[in-house]
């Protein structure tokens, strides 16, 4: 992301190396980060511990990234590649795979739920490329410019949304060493318990009863997207 520090991580890459091609690329800085992330969480990610990883030098990777900043944009960047929607889909197929397709990817990449506002916000080039084929999709819906962005972002904020929440449940489980989300519900049961004898939550007590879905969280995600289509489609007449 651009800052009022100068040009940004982009800018920089966009220029022609006036050295011949290192070991060392952009590419395999992202790659590296990425598997650190993927296997011990975003936390051990630094400069220090991709340098080993890559058996370079400590300095060497600031010849690409000139921070933790830099790299977690890289980061997103790399991931966000595998995010493309295929030819001929119109504008809900196309904002329904664009919503599975990121679900899938956080899922893969769970430390994309704990960025920092700046690098959730980082402007990459192929989270670019995801916007334009969102936009690009209702533009041929003959909307005006202020909603079809709106939609692009209810869509996204859904999906980040409901992300941030199963990535919660997840590390819960995890930071308790407990199995699954049922074994979590035992753990949680004694307090519930004492919500529900309140008397004062009746129709959560009905679902808590009669719910069969507690851990169907695919069902879940796709229920509420479709309702969310669903509204878009009802209340723009398309």
């Amino acid at each position: 992301m651009a800052t009022d520090k100068g040009e940004s991580l982009w800018e920089r890459l966009e220029r022609p190396s006036p050295a011949p091609r290192q070991t060392l690329s952009p590419q395999r800085i992202a790659t590296t980060a990425v598997a650190i992330a993927d296997a011990e969480g975003l936390e051990a990610v630094t400069m220090r511990r991709l340098a080993t990883e890559l058996g370079v030098a400590p300095m060497a990777p600031y010849r690409y990234v000139s921070g933790k900043d830099d790299l977690l944009e890289l980061m997103v960047d790399h991931v966000y590649a595998d995010l493309r929607l295929p030819p001929g889909l119109d504008w809900r197929q196309s904002l329904r795979t664009l919503a599975v397709r990121t679900r899938e990817l956080m899922l893969q990449h769970r430390w994309l739920a704990q960025l920092s506002p700046q690098a959730k916000l980082s402007l990459t080039p192929n989270r670019m490329t995801v916007a334009e084929q969102a936009l690009a999709a209702l533009d041929r819906l003959d909307l005006d410019a202020d909603t079809m962005m709106s939609v692009f972002r209810a869509v996204d904020a859904y999906v980040h949304g409901a992300m941030s929440y199963e990535s919660a449940v997840s590390a819960l489980i995890s930071e308790q060493s407990l199995s699954d989300a049922h074994e979590l519900r035992t753990e949680l049961a004694p307090l519930m318990m004492w919500h529900m004898q309140t008397g004062r939550y009746p129709i959560f007590q009905h679902y808590l009863r009669t719910a069969t879905r507690k851990d169907d969280t695919s069902w879940q995600f796709d229920t509420g997207l479709d309702c969310l289509l669903d509204g878009f489609a009802t209340r723009l007449g398309i």
